[in-house]
């Protein structure tokens, strides 16, 4: 492998991959078991069908994850980078989580009215995010939902605008992409009701030209953006692009929503925080109460009061604004606790010194290989990418890809005791994670590459 080549020979890959799924079966046949045992009855044996979107002939099956290790039902430890993919970025049960749902779990789990901790856990994220108005769901989903929604609803407008290789889960609006400039719906949906592109723009992230010529029309009700691309690799913002971003969708009066649910590994206040952005709405999901399904989104005082001052639902129930089990008393608690106890400065201290170690490892072993490839971080997150340089869209990210060698490494890597997300590189680091843990995940990742390169 030179250093001129964007990657290994296919053939070498090939080779790696195969060998790496024997030895995964050979290793783990009570997985082999509990899958065959589990299709009986599970959809592709599992009850979530993207369990089985990891590179392994079939998953390792769970017995217990605490801290940042998972132990799985064949005996085996893994240090854990993927940490459910950002749902447990403060790692898997946090103590003071873990004693608020106990003592909630006996004290009820859900009475479609508020907690006790309401209040309270309003003052917290009107603190720690900047916006003085809340409203919980289970998933971040559910929240962008329902921020389109409202944003539809008090401009008037039908359209909203996204970025092109954005994530925002499965809201119907954002599965989108760009085909010759024009928005498509994303390949591969099941089912969607109609066409998902017919109410939404697509755009390049970080093109500020496309951004107005979008907003112009007045026919947009907001913009739902994260502080960064995650889910098409990571594409971090050109220096000036949010501040434009904001001043375009004011001069435009489009609102502007901001996805926080994987940027939150920024800070206790995720990139809105440390960043300064100035959203209409902000969504945040999975890691807010250190894994436990639940959401937030929150307004501006301005905002709230447009709502407010629309004419009352006399059906709430038909709103299209939450579920029964949205705000549950077990949620409340495990969120009052996360924001309280778990989501500290010396958390994310911790967290972001031992993914600067991740970083400063990587670009180290990058150089040694003399590889063309480049690292990006969003303080507790970690990537790495194919290309030569950082992407600036979602394109770009895309184009660098390299798919086989990326479920090879993670094999690689699993079969060694080391658990990377089955989706591109994201690297993730806990509040538990340790030095050491870092050093195995630089020392198997470059015996990988040593071994590609004969």
């Amino acid at each position: 492998m030179s250093g001129a080549a964007r990657g290994p020979a296919a053939a070498a890959i090939a080779a790696l991959q195969e060998r790496e799924r024997r030895t995964f079966a050979r290793a783990h046949p009570q997985a082999a078991e509990l899958m065959q045992q589990s299709e009986r009855h599970w959809q592709g044996g599992v009850p979530f069908h993207w369990m089985r979107d990891w590179p392994m002939p079939y998953p390792v099956f769970v017995r217990s994850a605490v801290g940042a290790t998972l132990h799985d039902v064949d005996g085996y430890a893994y240090d854990d980078f993927c940490l459910g993919d950002t749902g447990a970025m403060f790692g898997h049960s946090p103590p003071p989580v873990a004693r608020a749902l106990a003592r909630q779990a006996a004290q009820g789990l859900t009475a479609m009215l508020p907690g006790e901790r309401v209040a309270g856990t309003g003052t917290l994220l009107a603190a720690r995010f900047g916006l003085p108005c809340w409203q919980m769901t289970q998933t971040a989903t559910d929240a962008n939902r329902s921020a389109l929604r409202l944003a539809r609803s008090v401009t008037g407008r039908s359209e909203v605008l996204v970025f092109d290789g954005c994530y925002h889960g499965t809201v119907d609006e954002t599965l989108v992409c760009l085909v010759d400039g024009q928005p498509r719906a994303r390949a591969g949906q099941r089912g969607p009701p109609g066409d998902a592109a017919a109410h939404t723009r697509v755009i390049d992230f970080n093109d500020l030209a496309a951004l107005e010529a979008a907003l112009a029309d007045g026919r947009v009700a907001a913009v739902l953006c994260e502080p960064a691309l995650t889910n098409m690799g990571m594409v971090l913002p050109q220096p000036g692009f949010h501040a434009a971003l904001r001043r375009l969708t004011r001069r435009y009066g489009t609102l502007l929503v901001i996805d926080e649910t994987h940027t939150l590994s920024a800070g206790p206040g995720g990139c809105t925080r440390r960043d300064g952005l100035e959203p209409d709405l902000f969504v945040c999901g999975k890691a807010i109460a250190g894994g436990m399904p639940c959401a937030v989104y929150g307004m501006s005082a301005e905002l709230r009061a447009r709502i407010e001052a629309m004419p009352a639902n006399a059906e709430h129930g038909h709103s299209g604004l939450g579920t029964t089990l949205s705000a549950n008393l077990l949620a409340l608690a495990a969120l009052e606790a996360c924001l309280a106890e778990v989501m500290t400065d010396a958390t994310f201290g911790h967290m972001e010194t031992q993914a600067l170690r991740l970083e400063q490892g990587l670009l180290e072993l990058l150089a040694r290989r003399s590889l063309p490839w480049h690292v990006q971080r969003i303080g507790a997150r970690v990537e790495l990418g194919f290309g030569p340089a950082p992407a600036r869209n979602g394109r770009e990210s895309a184009a660098a890809m390299l798919p086989e060698l990326e479920r090879t490494l993670h094999l690689y890597l699993l079969n060694r005791g080391v658990l990377l997300t089955p989706f591109h590189n994201m690297m993730l680091l806990s509040p538990q994670t340790a030095p050491a843990a870092v050093d195995r995940l630089l020392n198997h990742l470059e015996a990988a590459l040593v071994e590609l390169a004969r």
